[in-house]
């Protein structure tokens, strides 16, 4: 019987407070690892995701931290070890949130924003965690990407510059990497049903012009994307490295 074990891995979650983050903590939980939690501003949300993952049996640590400075991160990564061991798994999950707008009105801060959240996240705690993993021989790294990135609609620049600047540093890590058993993987969510939207009714049932694009005719569940970060996270994906994986019901197809 096939099963996502992940029973004694340690794991961390990046932006774990987060809508779609604090869904991936609770899985790899019940999946058997023991999660760092990371939080930027939102430590309440964090010691509530760890309460509950204690209440269940499971074992996890609060950690808090700018992603985007490297002497957090190092400082996460020390924190994580002593009290965790090192980690074998990676989420890189944490974003900054902006306003969009054209890219002729878009301010400058905000596509340093998103290189800083996108693409030197991926870079320094690929620094801090690639190591352990390589003295272990064995590793996951996942990073939540976006379908945004194969759209490029009007709008998204910031952070679709950011998100394929992502792409670009991990497709590289993965072929760096790859000999040590370590695999470097990335969900891409479409416009995905979170905690946020459950609390207004209407924003699960209504029919828009996304849904009538999307072949599968609804939008994700929050869950339907931790699913796919843990089965990255098992042993069942053990030859899997260097994917972009889109969640989103087939509202983009990467084509070959």
């Amino acid at each position: 019987m096939l099963q996502l074990d992940l029973s004694d891995k340690v794991a961390i979650v990046t932006g774990a407070s987060g809508q779609l983050g604090r869904v991936m903590v609770r899985t790899l939980a019940q999946c058997g690892a023991h999660v760092a939690i990371h939080y930027h501003s939102n430590r309440e949300m964090a010691e509530s995701l760890l309460q509950e993952l204690q209440e269940q049996g499971g074992n996890g640590l609060v950690v808090g931290a700018d992603i985007t400075v490297e002497s957090d991160v190092n400082r996460m990564k020390d924190e994580v070890v002593s009290n965790l061991g090192s980690p074998m798994i990676v989420v890189n999950n944490a974003v900054i949130q902006y306003d969009w707008t054209s890219v002729l009105e878009q301010p400058i801060e905000d596509y340093e924003s998103q290189f800083k959240s996108c693409v030197m996240q991926n870079v320094l705690m690929a620094r801090a965690f690639v190591p352990g993993m390589i003295e272990a021989g064995y590793g996951r790294i996942i990073a939540i990407n976006t379908e945004c990135a194969m759209q490029n609609f009007p709008g998204q620049s910031a952070y679709v510059s950011g998100k394929r600047g992502m792409d670009g540093v991990l497709r590289v890590l993965a072929k760096e990497i790859g000999e040590h058993a370590i695999t470097v993987n990335q969900v891409a969510p479409g416009w995905t049903l979170s905690d946020r939207d459950r609390s207004k009714v209407a924003s699960t049932t209504e029919s828009n012009p996304y849904i009538e694009a999307v072949p599968l005719r609804r939008r994700g569940e929050d869950q339907e994307i931790a699913n796919v970060v843990a089965f990255l996270a098992s042993d069942l994906s053990s030859f899997i490295t260097g994917a972009y994986i889109p969640v989103c019901g087939g509202n983009v197809m990467p084509a070959i």
